[in-house]
């Protein structure tokens, strides 16, 4: 039986647009990233609005460690009493606040500049429960998904593919005007390569963390990450 998927979507800056994903399972439900702390209570309501409450939250799952991905984590994991789950390789930007762990720094006004801006503040930053790798296996809490290591937006992404065939792709992919290579990517060589892994699996659709969601068939257009 496949899964109900509630996309949350809000503000990031300008008119991008973050998207967080309840997803329900028989009675309990996964949530995919937490979206902005400026958005904490609008994205609260519609977690509640949708029959989540404390004690059916079964795990938050981080697609990676950026603010607008991370940043009610750790607020939501006390609220509904639930365990949150990263990939090692992004440790260091929810337990520091320090969006370039891990990455390719720029040069020192910038990497300070762009940490008081996107990095999590020091009330928002947390010591994840439990990092996983690729091919960790979510049934034992109701969700009948696996780990992908996605790598290229960050060392530590990771996508989310149920056994349905929905891909939560965290900032790999996404398609704010057309499917497409994010346009923020640390590591060109390794974002290729994740794409090369999606393309020999069994994937239906795929739930990008900003933009729409779209069929993996776009994957196989001969220009669609150019």
């Amino acid at each position: 039986m496949s899964s109900e998927i509630k996309i949350i979507s809000n503000r990031f800056i300008f008119n991008n647009y973050v998207n967080c994903y309840l997803v329900k399972n028989d009675d309990s439900y996964i949530l995919i990233d937490t979206g902005m702390p400026n958005k904490r209570k609008v994205i609260e309501k519609e977690i509640e609005n949708a029959g989540c409450h404390r004690g059916n939250l079964r795990l938050i799952i981080l697609s990676h460690g950026d603010l607008d991905h991370a940043g009610n984590a750790a607020y939501f994991r006390k609220k509904f009493n639930t365990k949150i789950v990263i990939h090692c390789n992004d440790a260091g930007m929810v337990e520091q606040g320090d969006i370039f762990w891990n990455r390719k720094s720029p040069n020192i006004i910038m990497k300070i500049l762009s940490n008081i801006f996107f990095g999590l503040k020091e009330v928002d930053r947390f010591v994840p429960d439990l990092y996983v790798e690729d091919g960790y296996d979510f049934s034992e809490y109701g969700f009948n998904a696996k780990v992908l290591h996605l790598s290229g937006h960050s060392s530590g992404s990771i996508g989310v593919l149920a056994a349905d065939g929905n891909l939560f792709c965290g900032d790999l992919l996404g398609n704010i005007t057309k499917p497409t290579l994010f346009s923020i990517i640390d590591n060109r060589t390794a974002a290729n390569a994740s794409i090369e892994k999606l393309k020999i699996l069994n994937i239906k659709t795929v739930y990008p963390g900003h933009g729409k969601s779209f069929p993996i068939s776009s994957l196989q257009k001969k220009d669609a990450f150019r």
